[in-house]
């Protein structure tokens, strides 16, 4: 009977005791850490030229219509910087990003799935706080490829960094405008324009000149 007692007590301790220790983690009772991840997309500003020759950029969150605006079939440079914000190590980060319309990817990491215009690959394992760069080159549509009604595009690329248990996205704006062309001039004043218009005027005046004294007889 006191065997029955005390087993009946232990299965009435052990239920109540253990919705608590589901949330509890290690032996002194603490809550299990959480899985956290930051991801910053950046765009690339041309900053000048380097003595070799190339392009340097300073990266920005976005280019608005009023900074620096790309010519059709421009490099644009996209940076992503992917940190491990929780206090443990995370594992299989994957990281996807999508090309906007209007621009072609050109180097970078990961595959390019051309149908779903997408990249994506497997950043690996990310250690308390540390932090990867990744850096794509794109490049916009040349002149005939954009659109004939629009002389100022803007595109938004996204991205998104993620694992089983935490994800985190982020955009950057950049903007390409058309090259006008076509455009007429209105001719200018020369002096060879300056005696015709002599001439016409005179011409007017004799005409009044001839009415009025048409008028006085």
């Amino acid at each position: 009977m006191k065997k029955l007692l005390v087993a009946s007590f232990l299965t009435s301790l052990f239920l109540f005791v253990s919705p608590f220790a589901s949330a509890q983690y290690g032996q002194y009772g603490q809550p299990a850490p959480s899985e956290s991840i930051l991801i910053d997309k950046q765009v690339g500003r041309p900053a000048g030229t380097t003595k070799g020759g190339l392009t340097s950029y300073d990266y920005v969150d976005n280019l608005t219509p009023s900074d620096t605006r790309f010519t059709p079939g421009a490099v644009v440079m996209f940076k992503i910087r992917v940190k491990n914000t929780s206090s443990i190590v995370l594992n299989n980060v994957m990281i996807t990003d999508k090309i906007p319309q209007y621009v072609e990817a050109i180097e970078g990491p990961g595959t390019y799935d051309a149908n779903a215009r997408t990249i994506s690959f497997n950043a690996g394992t990310f250690n308390s706080g540390e932090e990867k760069v990744y850096n794509f080159k794109m490049q916009w549509l040349t002149q005939d490829n954009l659109p004939a009604d629009r002389g100022l595009i803007c595109v938004s690329n996204y991205a998104r960094a993620y694992t089983n248990n935490a994800s985190d996205d982020d955009t950057a704006q950049a903007c390409v405008e058309k090259q006008v062309v076509n455009v007429t001039q209105t001719p200018k004043a020369g002096p060879e324009m300056g005696f015709v218009m002599l001439l016409g005027e005179l011409g007017l005046l004799g005409t009044g000149i001839k009415l009025a004294l048409f008028r006085r007889k």
